[in-house]
């Protein structure tokens, strides 16, 4: 079972983003995503918001809840 961070970045490298372009798309660092990849840290709730619309993806999907 994918956790939230191999998700973020299943879904960084299937839109062809380097994480400092994940970071400037959702207003953090480079350093921030790569925590959230190595599951070290968890984004926020209005973050997790944001990158489900930009990336087209259900919260619960995301989130582990329900599969695709």
């Amino acid at each position: 079972m994918e956790n939230l961070g191999e998700k973020l970045k299943m879904l960084r490298i299937d839109r062809g983003l380097t994480q400092s372009k994940m970071g400037k798309l959702l207003s953090v660092s480079q350093d921030t995503v790569s925590l959230w990849e190595r599951s070290k840290s968890l984004p926020d709730v209005d973050v997790i918001v944001r990158i489900c619309k930009e990336c087209g993806v259900s919260s619960d999907w995301l989130l582990g809840i329900e599969d695709i």
